[in-house]
């Protein structure tokens, strides 16, 4: 009985391939385009998580400039710098700063030499928590200690490519590279996912540099975690730096431009709430298009429904019932639904597929994928248009008055 119901509604979408044709396409295409929006919505996502992967979400970054407002008797355009003080200060006054460094950068690249060979780098100063601060992950020995910072000592932690241009295959560990003059023992390599600068770059010991340079006490730039807390006790903590230093250095507490600071957690939650809400936008989008694919359907049915008039009146006169008219176009629409929807599902997640093979490496657009969970809502809605579509058109078929659809049918 089941199979013949099938093969009845088979013939009758045979019996109108053109528009069951026409029909299908509006919901696949809705359902193309729902998977594709949700598929680049997780690539969003993804690119901005791996933006954000070299930091612990939990950093906040201090920097200096000039003043731009007179305040306790000294005019603007002041050059304020932070010190190791400052670092000291932080990291003894502020109770929720976990892990902290200083860096103190050059601008440019320097050429670093081994034997013959040599190249242009980045060299940075910093102290022993940069390694948690900046996830930095360890190829071949060590990263900067205490003992390095106090006896100022002239070793230094490479990039793998700064290792590949240097040393070529050879174990760098041990060996003497030269910056700008000066002898450095190499103690360990590291890795780095970033850009080709990241890997191109070169730590040494804050107090080296300092002392190198001839500024004993210079900091260009701070760094410190905040471990585990909320965007508002983030925030909170970065505020109790930043009014510490503006005491320190005589800054106006209005003056937004001499001490400035960017707080990975609150910078990330504004865009995880910006992709929030495009993903909203996304599904209401795409459930639109599905929406006027599956309107599309039952307009095609109630006019199928019309056309097939006399048929339903003869089956109601030979004792056909209410719900098995209703089934009869509710099955017919819901099999239209999903196998066009299926389709459509299944092109999208192919695409999405395709185009996230070559987008592993796009800035804020990160292998792009359509999870089971969405597939499975996705497949949910599906059930639902299919119901919604075959609905109304059911309803006026199982109405059809058996007198009046056989007088109409001569």
């Amino acid at each position: 009985m089941l199979f013949e119901h099938f093969a009845e509604i088979i013939n009758v979408l045979r019996r109108n391939k053109l528009r069951t044709l026409l029909t299908a396409l509006s919901v696949s295409w809705g359902m193309l385009m729902l998977a594709l929006l949700l598929g680049a919505g997780n690539g969003l996502e993804n690119g901005v998580r791996w933006e954000f992967r070299r930091n612990d979400l939990a950093t906040i970054w201090v920097w200096t400039s000039r003043t731009s407002i007179a305040y306790a008797g000294r005019q603007p355009g002041r050059d304020i710098k932070l010190t190791n003080d400052d670092y000291e200060a932080i990291k003894r006054e502020i109770p929720g700063v976990k892990v902290i460094s200083g860096k103190y950068s050059f601008w440019g690249e320097f050429q670093v030499k081994v034997g013959t060979k040599h190249s242009a780098f980045t060299v940075n100063g910093v102290h022993p928590g940069l390694l948690t601060i900046e996830q930095i992950e360890l190829l071949r020995g060590r990263f900067i200690n205490q003992a390095d910072i106090n006896h100022r000592r002239k070793i230094a932690i490479i990039g793998s490519k700064v290792s590949e241009i240097l040393f070529a295959k050879k174990n760098p560990l041990g060996e003497l590279i030269e910056i700008r003059s000066q002898n450095y023992h190499v103690v360990g390599e590291f890795a780095d996912e970033g850009s080709e600068a990241d890997q191109r770059t070169i730590y040494v010991p804050i107090t080296t540099t300092q002392l190198a340079y001839q500024e004993p006490n210079r900091i260009h730039a701070l760094a410190f975690t905040v471990g585990n807390v909320s965007v508002t006790q983030s925030q909170h903590i970065a505020e109790q730096v930043l009014s510490m230093l503006r005491i320190r250095h005589h800054v106006a507490p209005n003056d937004l431009r001499a001490i400035q600071l960017y707080n990975n957690l609150k910078e990330y939650n504004k865009i995880m709430q910006i992709i929030l809400w495009v993903r909203v936008f996304m599904w209401i989008v795409g459930a639109g298009t599905l929406l006027a694919g599956v309107v599309g359907i039952s307009n095609i049915m109630l006019i199928a429904v019309e056309e097939r008039t006399r048929e339903f009146g003869i089956r109601r006169a030979l004792g056909a019932t209410f719900k098995s008219i209703v089934g009869t176009v509710m099955v017919e629409a819901a099999l239209i639904t999903t196998l066009s929807g299926y389709a459509g599902l299944v092109s999208g997640v192919f695409l999405i597929e395709l185009a996230g093979s070559f987008l592993k490496n796009t800035p804020y657009m990160r292998s792009p994928s359509v999870d089971i969970g969405v597939t499975l809502v996705a497949a949910g809605l599906l059930v639902l248009a299919g119901i919604f579509a075959g609905l109304f058109p059911a309803l006026r078929a199982a109405r059809i008055n058996p007198v009046e659809a056989l007088r109409e049918g001569q």
